[in-house]
């Protein structure tokens, strides 16, 4: 009988972000990334004391920043030489993608050249870079305080009691999927149970497929046989371990395509269930806030345009805003400026309708940052 293989890998919006190969020395020299574009990387956060260096944390993928007292100017070589432990709250950020939240969080930092660790020049936290992987298990075991790392990687790591997502942060977006040959005999997932499947996720597949496996009654070898590939799961296709490869141009080069979606994800700030050092508490809940505000703002836009007060009513049905729109009369009779939040994926739609019904001068701004 033969044995058909296939693989689960992630789909991703194929835009990454590479961190530079020189150091970011100034704080505001990190440029913020395209909304929703898929970050390579994930963060973690954390602070405490100089002396006990245990600052607050936050963690990202491939590795992360901690934060400890700016008045010791040579914590960094003290925090590198021990691996990590911290006595004040620390924060794990991905290297090189998003930077600028911490940044807009008022976290300001310089981070030297061939070092993992930075200090924040105005708060007592820590920022350290960490493997993505490790993320999870640092935040959930209270190593570190905050972390970004994707909802995947909690999950495959097994570490969802552990942690708490705080906020879904709206990029790093991707769909874990099984794929197949497209002329292949296996067209719905149940075809493919009891047969082989390679993947990097084993923790994720395994619960997925045993599922299947109980509905369908599969038990002993007759049951899915999950393998492990690290590497590139274009090699293992070469090398006749697997039918499937990552999605996107590749996969559909391959003549593959999903037929199931295990989950999609994003990704996320984490803090610990069980915090080890309450004490920090404040300034955990004071940077998530600030966190929140960032990304809040990269959702939103100010509209601001000019209508006569007869169509008021009208304009507002379109640019309602948060709470209500703000409107402030004109010198010229019977005209008003409205002023409004709306949302940046529906901004070029709503100009259009404004426009439409008579208003004029129609402007947009961005926002930096915000409290919503």
């Amino acid at each position: 009988m033969s044995t058909t293989t296939t693989t689960i890998t992630q789909s991703r919006v194929r835009v990454t972000v590479d961190s530079p190969s020189r150091p970011a020395t100034h704080p505001q020299t990190i440029q913020k990334p395209p909304v929703n574009k898929a970050i390579p990387s994930d963060m973690i956060w954390s602070t405490a004391p100089a002396d006990a260096i245990t600052p607050t944390r936050l963690g990202i993928t491939r590795r992360a920043i901690a934060v400890c007292d700016p008045k010791e100017r040579k914590v960094t070589r003290k925090v590198s030489a021990a691996a990590g432990r911290f006595v004040s709250p620390e924060f794990l950020v991905p290297e090189g993608g998003v930077a600028y939240l911490p940044l807009g969080a008022d976290i300001q930092f310089r981070r030297h050249h061939r070092l993992d660790v930075c200090v924040a020049l105005n708060h007592n936290i820590a920022l350290v870079f960490l493997p993505a992987s490790d993320i999870p298990s640092f935040v959930g075991k209270g190593n570190v305080d905050l972390g970004i790392t994707g909802h995947d990687v909690i999950l495959e790591s097994a570490m969802e009691d552990l942690v708490k997502e705080e906020l879904r942060l709206g990029f790093g977006k991707c769909a874990l999927q099984v794929q197949v040959p497209e002329s292949g005999s296996i067209k719905t997932i149940e075809d493919l149970a009891g047969k082989r499947v390679v993947t990097s996720f084993e923790v994720l597949a395994g619960k997925y497929f045993n599922k299947i496996d109980e509905r369908l009654n599969l038990t002993g070898d007759a049951k899915t046989k999950i393998e492990y590939v690290g590497g590139s799961v274009e090699a293992a296709c070469a090398l006749g371990l697997a039918d499937g490869i990552e999605s996107g141009d590749t996969m559909r080069a391959a003549g593959l395509h999903a037929i199931s979606t295990v989950l999609d994800t994003e990704a996320v700030l984490i803090r610990s269930a069980s915090a080890k050092n309450p004490q920090f508490t404040p300034l955990i809940e004071l940077i998530t806030k600030r966190i929140a505000g960032v990304i809040a703002a990269s959702k939103y836009v100010v509209c601001q345009y000019n209508i006569s007060r007869d169509k008021l009513a009208a304009a507002t049905r379109i640019t309602p805003g948060r709470r209500a729109a703000t409107v402030s009369p004109l010198e010229e009779e019977n005209w008003v400026a409205v002023s409004s939040m709306v949302e940046k994926k529906r901004l070029a739609n709503i100009m259009d309708e404004l426009v439409a019904i008579g208003a004029e001068d129609v402007l947009v701004f961005n926002l930096d940052n915000c409290r919503v």
